[in-house]
């Protein structure tokens, strides 16, 4: 309690309750009533480590190594504690094995650290990865999910037989341990190399029942899945007249409506945040896409549309985008950025979303709460980075109910198929619980599903 109430307070949190790494791993099951713990190597290795990071810093006396969560994810308080442990550890040690990308919670613990990183790149437009892998049974590149996969980490210098066999096989096997002290060694120089390097700040912690996995649905064993996020807004050679360009680039998608607080462009804050969702994403400009829409034609992919309210004071723009909200489209989800302090959009808040909601009345008024409070307004990036899942997994499930289905692969059999959707599914996945209410969103919805105005929708209500 002590640490989540300093950090609603605003306070910074001692060092000497700050976990230094986060150790990650799936529990494995005991194969028989009494039997061994199977989980006492990943204690053995845990202690190691914590030993290693204690002799290569300076952390004081009762200082928090590592932390590593004992307990089987139950019990009271398990969830706040596993949050503020993610919330203010400097690196976070995913122990790689199949079992550990088919582990929704293994998922979830992932998606938590990740955001933290997102959010202070996108305040500082620098790389902030502070995710330091560990190969506890060897994993085939290919059955990696996309956050994995896109790890830039070099596993071949902590030994030709870490490579080969793991953690595991060298904790395990007879005549291996001075690969495994070898191994074990490298990897906490890695985790204190990184600390020093990224300096990842602490953050409130997130409700960890409530967030969605970084490997989708159906653990990292689900096909890739695709989605497209583009921008409607202005460049700074276009914009209306009085409007500041300090928020603008050279095209829409250098955009930043955060701007001076944060540093990296809407669009590719966006990306990242999609991308920790395991889908494969592109960024484009509505101006640039406006003319290739067909709605005749199913759905390829689930898209986001990010909208500056400025962007319908161009009459050209305006019009492109009400022929858009003509189309039956409900895989497409708007976004609608809205930065408080901005004074010149404050002082013109009425009069744009008025506008705004005259020219996508459709999309405004689409799909659940929180697409709706997307829609209203979103206040800040910390608000983007809680409201945008749901409401990319709510235009995931609107793909999958109208495009084209498919046979599964081989399927020759006469019996009644099983369709697929081109995203891989059986069916659309439960989207995540809000960790925070719909009125939090800076939008002005009252978390009324009621007047859902996407009749597509209709059993999407969430229980």
């Amino acid at each position: 309690m002590f640490l989540r109430s300093h950090l609603r307070d605003g306070g910074r949190v001692p060092a000497s309750v700050q976990p230094y790494f986060f150790l990650s791993y799936a529990h494995t099951p005991r194969f028989g009533a009494g039997g061994p713990d199977p989980d006492m190597w990943v204690e053995r290795l845990f202690r190691d480590l914590c030993s290693h990071v204690m002799a290569l810093t300076d952390l004081p006396a009762g200082a928090e190594a590592g932390f590593m969560d004992r307990e089987i994810r139950s019990g009271e308080g398990w969830s706040e504690r596993l949050g503020a442990a993610l919330a203010t550890c400097r690196v976070f040690v995913p122990l790689f094995s199949p079992r550990y990308f088919a582990s929704e919670m293994c998922g979830k613990e992932w998606y938590a650290f990740a955001q933290r990183a997102i959010h202070q790149g996108a305040l500082s437009n620098q790389p902030a990865e502070a995710i330091v892998p560990a190969l506890w049974v060897p994993v085939p590149p290919s059955q990696l999910p996309g956050p994995a996969e896109r790890l830039q980490f070099n596993h071949n210098t902590f030994g030709e037989r870490y490579v080969t066999d793991g953690l595991y096989g060298l904790i395990k096997l007879r005549g291996y341990a001075e690969q495994y002290e070898r191994a074990v060694y490298e990897l906490a120089k890695r985790i204190v190399r990184v600390a020093e390097t990224v300096r990842l700040e602490p953050v409130r912690p997130l409700d960890y029942r409530g967030v969605p996995s970084a490997f989708g649905p159906a653990g990292g064993s689900s096909p890739a899945r695709t989605l497209h996020v583009s921008v409607a807004a202005a460049s700074r050679h276009d914009l209306p007249d009085g409007r500041s360009p300090e928020y603008y680039g050279d095209n829409a998608l250098e955009w930043n409506p955060y701007h001076p607080v944060a540093q990296r462009p809407i669009a590719y804050v966006a990306e990242d945040l999609v991308k920790n969702l395991n889908y494969r994403t592109s960024v484009g400009s509505f101006d640039d896409e406006a003319g290739h829409y067909d709605s005749k034609q199913p759905p390829t992919r689930p898209e986001i549309l990010i909208v500056d309210r400025w962007a319908v004071e161009d009459e050209h723009r305006r019009q492109r985008l009400a022929a858009f909200d003509q189309e039956s489209r409900p895989w497409v989800n708007v976004v609608v950025p809205w930065n408080r302090y901005d004074h010149q959009s404050r002082a013109k808040e009425i009069e744009l979303a008025q506008r705004l909601e005259e020219t996508l009345p459709v999309k405004m008024g689409q799909g659940r709460a929180a697409c709706r409070a997307a829609a209203n307004g979103v206040a800040n990036m910390e608000t983007l980075g809680q409201i945008l899942p749901q409401v990319v997994e709510a235009a995931a499930q609107q793909f999958l109910r109208h495009a084209q289905v498919y046979l599964p692969a081989g399927n020759t059999r006469t019996e009644r198929p099983r369709l697929l959707g081109p995203m891989g599914m059986s069916g659309p996945a439960a989207p995540p619980r809000a960790p925070f209410p719909p009125d939090t969103f800076g939008g002005h919805n009252d978390g009324n599903d009621s007047n859902d105005t996407d009749r597509g929708d209709a059993d999407d209500s969430e229980s």
